[in-house]
């Protein structure tokens, strides 16, 4: 009976493998020649030196890719490529043009394939690439720490203030709070889908932010239903649902580094400079937010301290990767993880305000909530208006 068992499922398997094996070898039974060549050329990262640009390319089409020409302001220029002018399908290469370019100047640059196939990059204002040094990658790091540690310590201070509150103005704390995340939860997709868009096609930027955030939220809310059901209550925890929004907004803040890091290695210090500025006026606000449902218990100085450190050191690790080794996808994936973190908190926090409601024979929703909710949206959209991209 089991041979049967297992015959009656692989015959359906191994006829969808002779289908599409059929296809790939003959085609689908239409022959014709495309309009035109399908070729998909991405420029990943432009560097500029003294002697001019270097591309980091890399072709994601379905065939070999040969550079042609090279436009640079409306002006034919040499180039050399490395390894080699043609690249196979995922393979990448260098671009070396030797050029003039003036500091602060735009310039824009088109690269053409052997069928005419334009693939374009933009400078916006040109400025010498940051090398990879050690003075840079502790300036990168200290840049990082008073955008992502520093604000986040100035919110959480705000604990000894908010600990004398009643009852319900903690519960309207915590709904300011669920407004605050869900400000970042919007605005962390929002980002994701922007990097996810730089990446190459093929690899699908925003499905892997979408997927991110949507296994993440699963995964959480599955461990913490496990942690329920072997400990009651633990998982819920006052510290442990600060945990979970420090990891979140770290995540969060991972994106906000990627931001200020690259604008400084494609030589923008003026963006990044803005968004410095920004990001640690936006930031106190989150600090505040961690400390919310701490109010609830007396938590220890060591465990602000940790809070503070899992949510803004990533802005570090953000800085560094922004700066010298950014990826789009790798980027994307994480956004999506972060708005996956941030939803799965909003939900804990939602349903224990639920909770406590019903426990004491309250509306599930009170005006003084709601205006906490709303506030806290308020906040973060005013305070986002010092963050411009």
């Amino acid at each position: 009976m089991k041979v049967k068992w297992l015959i009656s499922g692989l015959i359906p398997l191994l006829l969808l493998v002779a289908v599409v094996a059929w296809v790939m070898i003959n085609g689908a039974g239409v022959e014709k020649d495309p309009a035109a060549p399908i070729e998909v050329l991405n420029i990943e990262r432009i560097k500029i030196t003294d002697n001019g640009f270097e591309l980091s390319i890399s072709n994601t089409g379905p065939e070999s890719i040969k550079l042609s020409q090279v436009i640079v302001d409306d002006s034919i220029w040499n180039f050399s490529v490395t390894p080699s002018e043609t690249l196979k399908r995922f393979e990448e290469g260098i671009v070396t043009i030797n050029y003039p370019w003036v500091q602060g100047d735009p310039h824009a640059i088109k690269l053409i394939t052997e069928n005419g196939i334009i693939t374009e990059g933009n400078i916006e204002a040109a400025s010498l690439t940051p090398e990879n040094s050690l003075s840079n990658f502790l300036n990168y790091g200290f840049i990082g720490f008073y955008v992502g540690v520093v604000p986040i310590t100035l919110g959480l201070l705000w604990y000894p203030f908010m600990k004398r509150f009643s009852r319900k103005w903690i519960n309207s704390i915590l709904s300011l709070t669920v407004g605050l995340l869900l400000f970042l939860f919007i605005g962390t997709l929002a980002d994701g889908f922007e990097i996810g868009a730089e990446a190459p096609t093929v690899l699908q930027g925003n499905m892997v932010v979408i997927l991110g955030a949507l296994l993440t939220f699963v995964f959480l809310i599955g461990f913490d239903q496990y942690q329920q059901k072997k400990q009651a209550k633990r998982a819920s925890s006052p510290f442990n649902i600060a945990l979970l929004m420090a990891v979140g907004i770290g995540l969060h803040n991972f994106g906000e580094g990627l931001a200020i890091g690259t604008s400084f290695s494609l030589g923008e210090a003026a963006l990044g400079t803005f968004l410095i500025i920004g990001f640690t006026l936006h930031n106190i606000t989150e600090g505040i937010g961690i400390a919310a449902p701490l109010l609830k218990i007396k938590p220890r100085i060591r465990d602000f301290v940790l809070l503070g450190i899992i949510a803004g050191a990533p802005a570090i690790l953000g800085t560094w990767f922004g700066g010298f080794i950014f990826s789009p996808i790798f980027g994307a994936l994480c956004l999506g993880i972060g708005a996956g973190a941030i939803l799965q908190v909003i939900y804990v926090i939602t349903k224990m305000l639920i909770d406590e409601h019903k426990k004491h024979l309250e509306p599930a929703v009170s005006w003084l909530n709601l205006s906490g909710f709303t506030i806290g949206l308020i906040i973060m959209y005013l305070t986002a208006f010092f963050v411009k991209y």
